[in-house]
């Protein structure tokens, strides 16, 4: 078992940028469980996931995931891999601190960049008006083999025992 720790190794890193889609797990004031698949972005040391585009019930300061993350400020992000050969399996969770990055902010454009850099769809979408959702990393877990993982060479398991 390893401690606690904030930051990623490189392969987990990696593993990460892998991925195309993550799970990101909010909570409301009362605890009660949210969880929605988003589209993200990495800068080394921040998550970036937007409020895009894509077809809603209700405006984008209202979804669930940012009323939870105001209310709160915590966040888990699961990235995971699925393989029926179970020696390729492997995942990442990122609990972090949660907040908005408004559209004025430092950093919003770069964020911005990221995303779109790493998904087309969103180049000709009109971001520059929505906050982001920002995660920092505060503990990860890990564990499994992953994609691109040498045989016999697992993420390291991170969980504390509880």
């Amino acid at each position: 078992m390893m401690a606690n720790r904030s930051t990623l190794y490189d392969h987990e890193v990696a593993f990460i940028q892998s991925q195309r889609v993550a799970r990101l797990a909010t909570s409301d004031a009362d605890g009660h469980p949210h969880v929605v698949p988003v589209c993200f972005a990495f800068d080394g040391s921040r998550f970036f996931i937007a409020l895009d585009e894509k077809p809603k019930r209700v405006e984008q300061r209202q979804l669930r995931r940012v009323r939870n993350i105001e209310a709160r400020h915590e966040a888990m992000l699961l990235f995971d891999h699925y393989d029926d050969d179970w020696t390729h399996l492997g995942y990442v969770q990122v609990y972090g601190h949660a907040g908005l990055l408004m559209p004025d902010a430092p950093g919003h454009a770069d964020a911005l960049a990221l995303l779109r850099e790493r998904y087309i769809q969103y180049r000709s979408m009109r971001l520059e008006a929505y906050p982001l959702i920002v995660i920092t990393p505060q503990r990860i877990v890990a564990w499994g083999h992953g994609p691109g993982r040498p045989q016999g060479s697992p993420l390291p398991y991170t969980e504390k025992p509880v």
